[in-house]
């Protein structure tokens, strides 16, 4: 049986790249590869984003932007800082956009810490405690309490990691799967440095920064 060529229109070419913000040319090369099926596409490209954020890993960035953002009429505030290569790329549009959405999204998500590698060992050693206490009095055998509490310490990173948590636009994406869409766009290694998230009322603010990134 002989296999027809699917024709990929410039229309469908220009969606997906407003959609995920990637390259034409790879938006043509992944829905050529996924055979015109849109959704497909789309982790194509988010899988080589987050393998070309792998490579770019180790590069060091020392220039960024700083960002504020103010949410619930003053109530809220975030200052985000987020790094990257050349002074070129941090004042590219995209670039901007990346830096407001993230101060955006800690405003409504309030994480906790940057990544899973920045948990304090306090923090992690407690919510550990609390759900190996909760599986045990379950009566569950040890190993099944074990197995419950790697399930919950995996949704615990998904709560308190702002790497780990959705990106409150696009659930489907995580802020570290954002992070490399625009990685692979812009070709410079990008990552959030610090932040701070103040709310009126609190006793203090969450202040995050993260931990250097060891070089491979």
């Amino acid at each position: 049986m002989s296999t027809s060529t699917v024709n990929i229109s410039a229309a469908q070419v220009k969606e997906l790249r407003e959609k995920t913000g990637a390259p034409m040319m790879d938006c043509k090369q992944a829905l050529t590869e996924a055979k015109g099926d849109f959704e497909q596409a789309i982790i194509l490209l988010r899988k080589k984003g987050v393998s070309v954020a792998a490579k770019k890993a180790s590069r060091a960035t020392g220039e960024g932007s700083v960002a504020s953002y103010i949410h619930a009429g003053g109530k809220i505030g975030v200052l985000v800082e987020v790094n990257c290569e050349s002074d070129y790329v941090a004042r590219t549009d995209d670039f901007k956009e990346l830096v407001h959405d993230i101060a955006m999204h800690i405003a409504a998500s309030d994480p906790k810490f940057i990544r899973k590698e920045d948990v304090t060992s306090e923090a992690y050693e407690r919510e550990k405690d609390i759900y190996r206490a909760q599986a045990a009095a379950t009566g569950k055998p040890p190993q099944v309490v074990e197995k419950i509490v790697e399930g919950k310490m995996s949704k615990f990173y998904e709560e308190v990691c702002l790497y780990e948590q959705p990106f409150i636009k696009d659930q489907t994406l995580s802020i570290s799967q954002l992070i490399a869409t625009k990685i692979g766009k812009l070709g410079e290694n990008i990552a959030v440095k610090r932040f701070a998230r103040f709310k009126v009322g609190d006793s203090g603010e969450t202040v995050a920064v993260s931990k250097p990134q060891r070089a491979e």
